[in-house]
């Protein structure tokens, strides 16, 4: 009963608490809000650099997912290079990749390739019909490129293997190329187009259409509407006709029926090593492609931790103003305190007086520093948007606002606790005779 009594007690003795402590904000705002300041920019900081780094997490995640996370990417690489991209500057054929190697690999383990890429990107120039034009960039694909690159087709067929082998004039196009050169409802397939570029003008018959995806390799640039430069898809070998090196950088190919991506990628690099075992320069390196994204999202983990980390340093600077602001606050209100005390108040109550008014404190920041971080990481996705060909998605972590208010809220109890245990300790005479 007793317990109970005082149960009761205490919670009429909180409730006040909260109250007086709210009164006092009202009445001493600008000095309130400079000390939940540090607090508001701290949490603000930090929810909007999280956000800002799962909302690039989100984007890369969904990009790299439509590549095809079942690819494995295998390249040519200097030796003494740690490089993911193939090496710079000019090498002779017999340092790249031939078709023949490409073949033999692919029928070696035919059983667990569903496709294989390779191509060659020629010259940019124009798609024309009289006055109507379309800006393209040649590139020259084998029939494996379609699939392994999630080529989309609207219309028609992508390329086959005897387009490549016979070196057809033909082209597949996107339907932005579609919808600049030809009437609406026109249909496309069958029909001839003229392609000029620096090496001269072509004509190409048009056997398919595929659907434009600036998130897909087929993105080559942002999206500028009418004036977007899209691929033309002819066979392989009518760009390498042109090219200096008849031979390839690098190629792309698809799984099938395979459990475990990485062993299978471990394969494909032993089988290359060997194949370049004599060449004391250049090698062949694999990534997969579920590899590649948990690599970056690690990366990009580690990135937002840190900057998150140095952000987190101002809630530290706010809760020092909280300290000091309370311990401004126990000075001015000692006769109050001695008064209290001598009217039997404990010790207690007077040291939870001053926890619960930092607590607020801290907590009306938090929830102010939430609402300035979400503000910002909408801001700065807004303009990641409109600089990236890919959209960017607003990500919002529940747990991560969560955990601010209540980190904030702790920051209270830490730096609110030695200016209330001050004022619990005060001797009621003295704090009487205090001027």
């Amino acid at each position: 009963m007793f317990r109970g009594r005082e149960r009761r007690r205490y919670d009429v003795f909180l409730k006040e608490n909260i109250l007086l402590a709210i009164d006092g904000l009202r009445s001493n705002k600008m000095r309130s809000f400079l000390t939940m300041l540090g607090i508001i920019i701290g949490i603000g900081a930090v929810i909007a650099i999280v956000s800002i780094g799962d909302a690039l997490t989100a984007s890369l995640n969904s990009t790299l997912s439509r590549l095809g996370t079942s690819n494995i990417y295998v390249y040519v690489s200097a030796r003494d290079s740690d490089s993911s991209f193939g090496p710079s500057g000019k090498m002779d054929d017999a340092d790249l990749i031939s078709e023949e190697q490409i073949q033999t690999f692919a029928a070696k383990y035919a059983g667990e390739i569903g496709a294989v890429s390779y191509s060659e990107t020629g010259e940019n120039g124009k798609a024309q019909d009289g006055h109507r034009s379309a800006n393209i960039t040649v590139e020259g694909t084998n029939a494996g490129y379609g699939p392994v690159n999630n080529v989309k087709l609207t219309r028609g067929r992508f390329l086959n293997d005897r387009d490549v082998r016979d070196s057809r004039r033909v082209a597949v196009v996107s339907d932005r190329l579609v919808s600049n050169l030809f009437r609406a409802g026109e249909d496309p397939v069958g029909r001839e187009i003229d392609v000029d570029t620096d090496s001269g003008a072509e004509s190409y018959t048009v056997v398919g259409v595929y659907k434009y995806d600036p998130i897909s390799v087929q993105g080559m640039e942002a999206d500028k509407g009418k004036d977007t430069r899209t691929s033309l898809y002819v066979p392989v070998g009518l760009v390498k006709a042109t090219a200096e090196n008849q031979n390839y950088m690098q190629f792309v190919l698809s799984t099938k029926g395979v459990q475990d991506t990485q062993a299978f990628t471990d394969k494909v690099q032993r089988y290359f090593e060997r194949l370049y075992a004599a060449n004391g320069t250049y090698t062949c390196k694999t990534q997969s492609m579920e590899s590649a994204i948990t690599e970056w999202n690690q990366q990009l983990s580690v990135v937002s931790t840190a900057i998150a980390a140095i952000a987190a340093i101002a809630l530290l600077v706010g809760g020092i103003g909280v300290m000091n602001i309370m311990l401004v606050s126990v000075t001015e209100r000692t006769r109050e305190i001695g008064t209290r005390k001598a009217l039997g108040a404990r010790s207690g109550y007077i040291r939870t007086q001053f926890i619960v008014e930092a607590v607020i404190i801290c907590m009306i920041g938090g929830v102010l520093g939430v609402v300035l971080g979400l503000l910002l990481a909408w801001g700065g996705v807004s303009l990641m948007e409109r600089q990236m060909p890919v959209p960017v998605p607003l990500v919002v972590s529940a747990p991560v606002i969560l955990g601010s208010v209540g980190f904030s809220m702790l920051i209270g109890v830490f730096f609110g606790y030695y200016p209330a245990r001050k004022a619990s300790r005060l001797n009621p005479i003295d704090a009487l005779r205090y001027e």
